[in-house]
């Protein structure tokens, strides 16, 4: 079931960004955001040559993904692991570098689907969100435990929440007497505090509450602030580093880390560029690309991704 509704975002696209980078004998793909493994079968099928590690904390998610891929054999390597772990992932297979590593950031539509992971705010369901369920705390810890100034932040930073300050206020009178533990207590409040002019715009009002509660439980933000610059230097010459994100804060961070990774040192006044000074990356993309509306009208959560891709073009400076 959670198979037929997952679709990948970009499908073509990304395949298109990896290829030139997998077109040889040996050539390894880190898939860092495995989830239903929609990326990886398109890669494994397309580019013949490669092989794909598959990363994911959601141990639902690699089980689903291990029968998918069971058809390409040893070619498909799937590691239960967080994906600011690729430096450990790639010591275990002792890999020095890979061709490509891919992120498609953001909750799986598998997660959605499945009621009990609590990801979803259109039923009731436990308050979980942890896309790995074995481990940490949940968004029901997190509403009955933070200061109201913390779960201001979140909500203000994470879900972009104009109300922040006042929905978390109603969580901390709430859970003195009533603590969270389904989606539906949570809808209700919000409801009731969100006016109902903002309830009419910009979708459910709930999304961006759940959506910010799900990126502090899972520690999204700094998990990525890790992890990119370790995926930019795990690959080889001609190796790509290629992300999908689909919230303002994780685009930026990549576009910072991508832009530094990109950029020359050498003064901006120098005619030229001294050899060996040159920067050891360049963007593939031209800014951010977005999906186009046919790709939206079909697959609705293509409508906020952000894709930008690097390339190495020279080792590091002091690799042999």
């Amino acid at each position: 079931m959670a198979r037929s509704h997952h679709v990948p975002v970009l499908l073509d696209r990304v395949v298109a960004l990896v290829a030139p980078a997998l077109d040889h004998e040996g050539a390894v793909m880190v898939d860092a955001t495995l989830g239903l493994g929609g990326h990886t079968e398109a890669v494994l099928t397309r580019c013949e040559l490669a092989r794909v590690i598959g990363i994911d904390r959601d141990p639902a998610a690699l089980e689903l993904a291990r029968a998918r891929l069971a058809p390409f054999g040893d070619r498909f390597t799937a590691v239960h692991a967080v994906y600011d772990e690729l430096p450990d992932v790639l010591d275990e297979f002792a890999l020095a570098a890979v061709d490509a590593v891919l992120f498609d950031l953001g909750v799986s539509s598998m997660q959605l689907d499945v009621r009990e992971r609590g990801f979803a705010y259109s039923e009731d369901a436990p308050l979980d969100m942890r896309m790995d369920d074995t481990t940490g705390p949940t968004a029901a810890d997190v509403l009955n435990t933070y200061s109201a100034q913390d779960l201001t932040r979140i909500l203000r930073d994470y879900g972009e929440e104009k109300f922040a300050r006042k929905i978390a206020a109603a969580v901390v009178r709430q859970r003195e007497t009533r603590p969270f533990t389904t989606s539906a207590g949570l809808v209700e409040l919000l409801y009731a505090e969100i006016p109902a002019p903002a309830r009419r715009t910009g979708g459910h009002p709930a999304k961006r509450t759940f959506q910010a509660l799900r990126m502090e439980v899972n520690d999204e933000l700094a998990v990525l602030r890790r992890a990119i610059p370790a995926a930019i230097e795990a690959i080889a010459v001609g190796g790509r580093v290629v992300v999908e994100s689909y919230h303002s804060l994780e685009d930026r961070l990549v576009k910072q880390a991508f832009t530094a990774a990109t950029r020359s040192d050498v003064p901006v006044d120098l005619p030229f560029v001294p050899e060996g000074s040159e920067p050891a990356l360049r963007l593939v993309t031209r800014g951010a690309e977005k999906a186009d509306a046919g790709e939206i009208e079909q697959n609705p959560r293509a409508a906020s991704v952000r894709l930008r891709a690097v390339e190495r073009v020279h080792p590091t400076r002091g690799a042999a």
